[in-house]
């Protein structure tokens, strides 16, 4: 297959690559930069263009079998003030919205849109045991706002007939990268523990399950509409904290407090002290494997690389 990939070269975006180009498809990927190529696996070709912004690389798009849609300002690192809301709205919103009228152009050649998302969808909790499968209908707030407009933005291709799959995606443990060594950086100095009451749940999955999973939404025929990208075991912050510790031989003692926290980092403090739990039913009923369905196996892998 030919297949467009944009954030190839963020952290899922790499090993997404990485994968097609083992099996043999050939990969285009967009980025602003020149020097994308170095993140790339040799094969892999870079198109410059910002997905936001309309251009030839739109063109490129046109030419491919199907397109997996990685791309989004972190919403990680940064105060949420109302100038980064709206770039971080945008860089998903906008970037999906052309994509998807561009293949809605075609839709009897580029016949796939595998796109991202995340689990903010179901609203941001603190204590709330509810299950959310994909079917639930959207929280509220800034996270779940965001995440109604990206999937949103899916429709065009959706109306032309082109298959439309969507990634919710729940925290990524990775070696490679992302938030796991932020988080595991107080336990490596005996200073880990909770966040706020640890009652908030953590919807998790591995990097290789994640990457693997956005490869059987593109292939599977029956994938469509919104997939949970999730581990089938969520955990309270109070077991992910422990989990840590227990991988690393380190205590669990110390609670981060949730006003602490908010004076700190603001309302981006949300993504450490409130949560929600998940479920991948979807990639359950389609037949999906996971490599790492449990939180101590991944952990030990993104972890120590055992």
């Amino acid at each position: 297959m030919r297949l467009f990939v944009t954030g190839g070269t963020g952290l899922v975006g790499q090993q997404v690559a990485a994968r097609l180009r083992e099996r043999g498809d050939e990969v285009l990927v967009l980025s602003r930069s020149a020097k994308a190529a170095e993140k790339l696996p040799a094969g892999a070709q870079v198109i410059s263009g910002d997905p936001t912004v309309p251009g030839a690389w739109l063109d490129d798009l046109a030419t491919c079998d199907g397109v997996i849609h990685l791309a989004g300002e972190s919403i990680a690192g940064h105060r949420w003030s109302s100038e980064f809301k709206k770039k971080v709205l945008d860089s998903r919103a906008v970037s999906t919205r052309l994509i998807a009228e561009r293949m809605a152009q075609t839709p009897e050649k580029t016949r796939v849109l595998v796109n991202a998302s995340a689990v903010g969808y179901y609203g941001m909790f603190g204590d709330n045991p509810t299950e959310f499968i994909e079917s639930d209908l959207p929280g509220s707030g800034f996270l779940a706002d965001v995440c109604v407009a990206w999937e949103t933005a899916t429709e065009p291709a959706a109306a032309a007939g082109v298959r439309v799959a969507i990634i919710r995606v729940g925290l990524v443990l990775a070696k490679q990268g992302g938030p796991l060594k932020q988080i595991a950086r107080p336990f490596r100095f005996f200073m880990g523990g909770q966040i706020a009451s640890g009652r908030q749940w953590v919807s998790w999955i591995h990097i290789d399950d994640l990457a693997k999973l956005f490869i059987f939404a593109l292939d599977r025929e029956e994938a469509r509409g919104p997939i949970n990208g999730t581990s089938p075991y969520p955990v309270t912050n109070w077991g992910f904290s422990k989990a840590i510790a227990s991988t690393l031989h380190r205590p669990c003692w110390l609670r981060a407090p949730k006003l602490g926290l908010k004076l700190l980092m603001g309302e981006m403090s949300e993504l450490a002290t409130l949560g929600q739990r998940a479920m991948p039913k979807r990639a359950s009923q389609l037949g999906f494997d996971y490599r790492y369905p449990m939180l101590d196996d991944a952990l030990k892998e993104a972890l120590l690389g055992q």
